[in-house]
């Protein structure tokens, strides 16, 4: 596998929220360079051989408004 890939929100509580498509991985932080070390750490945690060595990240924002 060479690529993984994240889809990444904001958080109901603050700061952001990864999941990985495909697989059993999620983390969170404060700010997004902080979620991205957690992702770094997380797929080594999950990934015993063969880990992705790119990461493709999808920022999902949701807005409502009055119309």
């Amino acid at each position: 596998m060479n690529e993984i890939i994240f889809i990444v929100e904001e958080s109901a509580e603050g700061g952001f929220e990864a999941k990985a498509l495909g697989h059993s991985i999620f983390t969170e932080a404060d700010t997004i360079e902080e979620l991205k070390q957690n992702i770094r750490e997380a797929i080594h945690c999950h990934f015993e051989v063969n880990a992705p060595t790119i990461v493709r990240l999808h920022y999902i924002k949701e807005e409502v408004f009055a119309a």
